[in-house]
């Protein structure tokens, strides 16, 4: 396989910048679960926005490259090591054993491969960017690793791939004169593995900044307290920025780059920077729950690039909204190009909490960093934002209380941010716009949702209107913005295949779910309960039923997809990656767009193919579809018993 793709374009008179993605580490996926924030799509969504914006013209193009063991066991136990490496060809009730007694780990048959792959693909840049082949290069890989042990898998992570890269650089490759490496996290979860493995280590600093809330944010432990700073040689060369909550956005990150990362780095002078650039600190991370644009992240790498000559490799960790995830990186690999201005600014000003913690981490550092033991001047510390809400998810948006961070001063005690900037661009649809500007806008448009599954009973679709639970749900539903109820029901046949699949869900445990095969066929009638209710309520439920929150900068279908699926009947359109991701158009009803939600047609193949388990719904979930047939009036008790057996028994619809 060619290993370097320069894509014709002439990269003289700039910055010379790689970037590795290979298709491969997309078959590590879990087949298990009705939604899971890892995904694919994480580094697809990547990709395609770096190529739809050109930018992949403007860089170089490598292929992934596999670990050798051996350089993976320089950080991991060789138990780990063989488990990842075996996991694979062992069998799926094996693996979901294995998987059941670690922490947050999902495998299949892909995941071998696509953990050797990042592994390797780590290595690759931080490598080639060390021997000055590349000024800068970016890893766009997965599965993450900053949570990765020595002996143990862990947070989405299966090898720790910084860890592995860093460590080849220091004890493999000598010639390239590395001597000393900045390690800086900005994943929104502390990189606890990462830490671990240079703990007594003075050639690695490693920084990471990250939400802690005294211990209670995952990875749920102490580790990422400020106090946690290193032992024996590596003394002073860990550094945790441990925030006390959630919504921190621009301003506290660039506080922080500004008082301890940047002093210390200065100091430290590092030889190559390697960034663990996690996304889920994005605006509407559904993990995440705090508000760093892509110009915050724009700031924060600008900044690390006046030191070790700009030698800085990026490798992919977290982020689980695809569109921040996606936006993030191409803002960061804009900045890396150097070939235009950022177009942003942030008026706002820190927490006082922001404050609090770094004037900590100062105090706690300042024996091992002399440039931290100055007292911060009262003046800067005194200018904070009021406090955020209690959080009660861990998704957050910006509301009302954001207003008090608005101020223009800002912009003056932020010169030297701001200011070194002005050569510099990030795309203008980075911006962020009022986060509730698309809910007034789809309000007043009404659609049919037509439901075929449990939500056909009434009680059990209010769940998702104005949250609860009904029998036999295992968690409550959010419910939407808008609680207000269905303007009218009515319900009408569809000449089309639904079917039950998937092994289980959070909400109903054990069994199959109902699913709608898009295809027209005159075979099959199936039932549908349609509901009035506007396009904003309908994207509420599309949020909830693929497991995402609803406090989110932009819907998931918008007039322009309605419209362009309305053009044809079973024209689909998959809006998001999940279980219910595809939005299917089936219509009209008084002259009203008729639309439903399922399944990716890509797990339509996947189920006829056997890929994905068809199976019978269990008791719970099957009761609320008959209550919805036969409370509709559209079917005896019998007769709805036997049509979802009957659809049980059935394969897909070809």
């Amino acid at each position: 396989m060619e290993s370097e793709k320069h894509n014709g374009t002439k990269l003289t008179g700039q910055r010379r910048v790689a970037l590795l993605y290979d298709e491969r580490m997309c078959k590590h996926e879990n087949l298990h679960e009705d939604y899971h924030p890892e995904t694919p799509n994480r580094i697809r969504s990547i990709w395609n926005k770096l190529q739809s914006s050109g930018i992949t013209q403007r860089c170089v193009i490598l292929d992934g490259k596999e670990a050798e063991d051996k350089n993976i066991l320089s950080v991991h136990s060789k138990k780990h090591v063989n488990m990842i490496k075996k996991i694979s060809s062992e069998s799926d009730s094996r693996r979901l054993k294995i998987a059941s007694k670690l922490n947050s780990i999902y495998f299949n048959g892909g995941s071998s491969e696509a953990a050797y792959l990042a592994a390797g693909s780590a290595i690759e840049v931080v490598e080639r960017v060390a021997s000055r082949e590349f000024n800068s290069a970016v890893a766009i890989v997965r599965p993450p690793g900053h949570h990765a042990e020595h002996d143990e898998p862990m947070g989405f992570c299966l090898f720790n791939n910084v860890a592995i890269a860093a460590t080849y650089l220091l004890e493999q490759r000598p010639e390239l004169g590395i001597k000393k490496i900045l390690i800086v996290d900005w994943d929104i979860h502390h990189g606890n593995g990462t830490q671990k493995m240079f703990w007594n280590d003075s050639r690695v600093l490693f920084f990471s900044v990250h939400r802690h809330e005294f211990g209670s944010f995952y990875p749920s432990n102490d580790d990422g307290f400020y106090t946690m700073v290193g032992e024996g040689a590596g003394a002073g060369y860990n550094i945790n920025v441990p925030w006390e909550n959630g919504r921190c956005g621009d301003a506290d990150y660039f506080a922080v780059w500004d008082h301890i990362l940047l002093p210390v780095a200065k100091e430290f002078n590092p030889d190559i920077i390697i960034v663990s650039a996690g996304f889920d600190a994005a605006i509407g991370d559904p993990l995440g729950g705090c508000r760093v644009s892509p110009f915050g992240y724009s700031v924060m790498l600008k900044k690390l690039m006046n030191f070790a000559e700009g030698r800085i490799a990026l490798i992919l960790e977290g982020g689980y909204n695809l569109d921040s995830i996606a936006k993030s990186m191409h803002a960061c690999v804009e900045v890396l190009l150097e070939d235009e201005p950022i177009v942003g600014s942030s008026e706002a000003y820190p927490f006082e909490s922001t404050w609090r913690v770094i004037q900590a981490v100062r105090q706690e550092l300042s024996c091992f960093w002399p440039p931290l033991a100055n007292e911060l001047p009262q003046k800067l510390i005194s200018q904070i934002s009021p406090p955020p809400h209690t959080l009660i998810s861990s998704s957050d948006s910006e509301t009302e209380d954001d207003k008090g961070r608005q101020n223009s001063d800002l912009v003056e005690l932020l010169q030297d941010v701001i200011k070194p900037l002005s050569d510099l661009k990030v795309d203008a649809d980075n911006q962020i716009g009022d986060l509730n500007s698309w809910r007034t806008k789809l309000s007043n448009i009404y659609i049919w949702y037509a439901s075929y599954g449990s939500n056909m009973w009434n009680s059990r679709f209010l769940c998702y209107v104005a949250g609860g639970q009904v029998e036999g749900m295992k968690r409550n539903c959010s419910g939407s913005m808008d609680k207000a109820l269905p303007k009218a029901t009515v319900w009408k046949t569809f000449p089309c295949h639904i079917f039950f699949g998937r092994e289980a869900t959070h909400t109903w445990g054990p069994g199959g779910v109902a699913f709608l095969n898009p295809e027209e066929t005159s075979q099959h009638k199936t039932h549908m309960c349609l509901y009035k209710i506007s396009l904003e309520q309908f994207n509420d439920i599309l949020f909830q039923e693929n497991g995402l929150s609803i406090d989110v900068v932009s819907p998931l279908v918008d007039i322009t997809i309605l419209d362009a699926i309305s053009e044809k009947e079973f024209n689909s359109q998959e809006v998001k990656d999940g279980w219910y991701g595809n939005v299917v158009y089936l219509g009209k009803e008084q002259d009203i767009p008729v639309v439903t939600m399922t399944c990716s047609l890509a797990d339509i193949e996947g189920f006829k193919s056997g890929k994905l388990p068809l199976k019978p719904p269990n008791e719970a979930y099957a009761k609320t579809l008959i209550k919805g047939l036969v409370e509709g009036k559209q079917l005896s008790e019998a007769e709805a018993i036997a049509y979802i057996e009957a659809a049980s028994k059935s394969l897909i619809c070809t």
